[in-house]
């Protein structure tokens, strides 16, 4: 996943950090996502759901809010409204850039924002909230006794997730007085609300008063045992998962002709775990899969491995192959299933000459129908025909260049 970084004036002139997330292959849609109270655009959370994306040809600006990560200015200086003009600032320059964005994406504070952000970015035509609170004033709650030093001084340093925060009066104000209610029925896009049911800084009530207020279309979908911050891998990688998914249905994703030389599409693969083995493996925006290792050699084992999906085309294929022959011939060929395990043998099992160790895949066909025996031999003959399998025996050429 190539990822630019850029950089645009927010709602004071300060500069603001951004990174665009691009896809490997066509670019087909643009997301604009926006990080949770305090966060920044480099949470785990955001980092999956963007490579993600991009994985099926969505481009995602991910930024950092005045005063967090490596944006300019002052925090202390910030409102929820000044967050909302950010996000609309960045809504500009992927507009400017010929970018502009039909995906929007919030989490905790930040899904609130986008929400009071979209109906004034055009071009949205789908929103996704993870963890988002319905009264953005929520976010107080978190401040506990300091609100009583806020309201007495004007601002006080509050600590949130082990950092210190200057919080001021004007924050407080604006926060409580931000109000979705009004905005959600006139959103005028499709909404997927997220949210886990035991989150603790964000109650899911929060997410059914959402889901209520809005029109269709509209889902929701539970994150289980996750928490706020979704920061458990495989609770982000299923949120990724889903909001791929539903997104593709709403945006009308059209891919390009495939290239010639290359008939099926270009497979794309890139890391989604850089600490472990865990691959994106795109076919087109709508077929995607997960490659790993199992946990013995330091995967997680979250998605197949790569000889298991090289033993699921011969599978596939040799399935496929004998199917065509069947229903061409008419026979009463009623389910064809295969079983292919993959080994490492010496060579000298097939070849007493040889010493090194080959590749052996065993395949195991079990043809099911009223079927004679000469049927069944000749589908069994059939089956080494598949073009998986002459693959495999004859061998291939790669041909390989850096990019």
């Amino acid at each position: 996943m190539p990822t630019e970084r850029l950089t645009f004036p927010g709602h004071s002139g300060d500069t603001l950090s951004a990174r665009l997330d691009l896809p490997d292959g066509p670019h087909l849609a643009t997301a604009l996502f926006a990080h949770c109270f305090t966060c920044s655009k480099d949470i785990p959370a955001a980092r999956r759901i963007s490579a993600r994306l991009a994985a099926m040809g969505i481009a995602v600006l991910r930024f950092d809010f005045t005063g967090l990560g490596h944006s300019k200015g002052e925090f202390a200086n910030t409102t929820f409204t000044s967050n909302v003009t950010d996000l609309h600032a960045a809504a500009a320059l992927l507009t400017a850039r010929g970018m502009a964005p039909t995906l929007l994406i919030g989490h905790s504070l930040g899904g609130a924002a986008i929400l009071r952000a979209a109906p004034d970015i055009p071009s949205a035509r789908a929103l996704v909230t993870l963890g988002a609170p319905f009264d953005p004033g929520h976010v107080t709650h978190n401040f506990g006794d300091a609100l009583d030093r806020i309201s007495a001084q004007g601002q006080a340093q509050v600590d949130l997730g082990g950092r210190s925060f200057t919080i001021t009066k004007e924050f407080v104000q604006d926060v409580a007085a931000a109000r979705l209610g009004p905005i959600l029925p006139r959103l005028g896009m499709a909404l997927l609300v997220m949210h886990a049911p035991r989150d603790a800084v964000v109650d899911i009530s929060n997410a059914a008063r959402i889901f209520t207020a809005a029109r269709h279309p509209k889902s929701f979908v539970t994150l289980d045992d996750a928490d706020h911050l979704v920061s458990d891998a495989q609770d982000a990688e299923y949120a990724a998962t889903v909001i791929a998914a539903w997104a593709g249905r709403y945006l009308g994703l059209t891919p390009p002709a495939p290239p010639v030389g290359a008939p099926e599409g270009v497979v794309r693969v890139s890391e989604a775990d850089p600490d472990g083995f865990l691959q994106d493996i795109q076919s087109g925006p709508h077929h995607h899969s997960l490659a790993d290792e199992p946990m013995a050699y330091g995967g997680t084992n979250r998605g197949m491995s790569p000889y298991g999906f090289v033993a699921a085309g011969l599978g596939a294929c040799t399935s496929m192959t004998i199917r065509m022959y069947a229903r061409r011939k008419g026979w009463p060929l009623e389910q064809v299933r295969v079983e292919v395990s993959h080994d490492k043998v010496h060579a000298q099992d097939a070849d007493p000459a040889a010493d090194a160790r080959i590749d052996l895949f065993r395949r195991r066909i079990t043809l099911d129908g009223p079927l004679d025996d000469a049927q069944r031999r000749r589908l069994l003959e059939i089956a080494d025909r598949c073009p998986v399998h002459r693959t495999l025996e004859t061998g291939a050429r790669v041909e390989t260049e850096l990019v």
